[in-house]
């Protein structure tokens, strides 16, 4: 089994470096998932109150009959409840639907900087109120810009411990990861491969023949040996596996510059452009 390594939050906790995501996974089939992943040896579940799968996590963990201790899962405030007294109610249905008395990680999805009068920083500060009363170990944020950030940094007294951004060889988004690293802010990457699209790159092709391992695998590789956290989706067991058989292995510098070097910047971008995106489930 991969022994997955760990890195250290500015609060002083570890995270798990590889997780595993249930972005986009049935919620009748969450369950399955994770236990299936835990199986195979991940220790870290990424998922959120906009996928409406928090419930399957907390019931897959039960199923594999794993101390709740040895896993770290993470969630996200759902868009629609930026509101600090929609944040309690919101942020206590995840606890309830998880069915654990608290969440490693919890982040603010998007900063929605045009809705809510531009309004996160009420936000953030009720997350530091589910830290301070230990229902969350660690708090964050998620597609946050610089600016963002920057805001948070002016007129409240927690730093994020990370930032979930998308990060991806055509989007390697370098600014925003580096200003994290400079404020103590780890990078989480999500879309690690581009939703696919990176894999029939004849750079990744290349470099994955020769290591013999497999073009996502290399992606992955990429992002560990940059220093972010990653947690790809699945519900392949083979996927699964091969996803986190990724630390028997390491990138020549070279590789990981011609990796980089396949960055378009703001064109790279396959998702939504944080500045902007407005969506609110119904």
């Amino acid at each position: 089994m991969s022994t997955v390594p760990s890195l250290t939050l500015n609060d002083g906790t570890t995270i798990p470096q590889l997780g595993f995501g249930v972005f986009q996974i049935d919620p009748d089939e969450t369950a399955s998932a994770v236990r299936t992943a835990l199986e195979i040896g991940y220790r870290h579940i990424d998922t959120a109150e906009m996928y409406q799968n928090e419930k399957g996590v907390g019931q897959g963990v039960r199923d594999f009959g794993i101390d709740r201790s040895e896993v770290y899962i993470t969630s996200k405030l759902n868009n629609g409840f930026h509101k600090p007294d929609d944040a309690r109610r919101a942020f206590d249905a995840t606890i309830e639907a998880l069915g654990f008395d608290y969440v490693d990680l919890f982040l603010i999805h998007w900063p929605l900087p045009t809705l809510y009068d531009g309004d996160f920083v009420s936000t953030w500060k009720t997350l530091e109120e589910f830290k301070n009363d230990g229902r969350a170990r660690s708090i964050g944020v998620s597609n946050f810009q610089i600016h963002h950030l920057e805001t948070l940094a002016r007129d409240t007294e927690t730093v994020p411990a990370v930032n979930q951004i998308e990060v991806h060889p055509y989007f390697a988004n370098d600014e925003l990861r580096a200003y994290g690293t400079d404020h103590t802010i780890l990078t989480e990457a999500w879309s690690p491969i581009a939703q696919g699209a990176v894999l029939g790159d004849p750079v990744i092709g290349k470099i994955a023949e020769r290591l013999g391992k497999s073009p996502a695998q290399v992606v992955l590789r990429w992002h560990i040996e940059r220093g972010d956290i990653v947690f790809p989706k699945s519900v392949t067991p083979e996927r699964i596996k091969e996803n986190l058989e990724i630390f028997d292995f390491e990138l020549g510098d070279d590789d990981i510059d011609a990796i980089t070097a396949l960055d378009k910047g703001e064109a790279g971008r396959r998702g939504p452009n944080p500045d902007t995106f407005d969506y609110i489930p119904k």
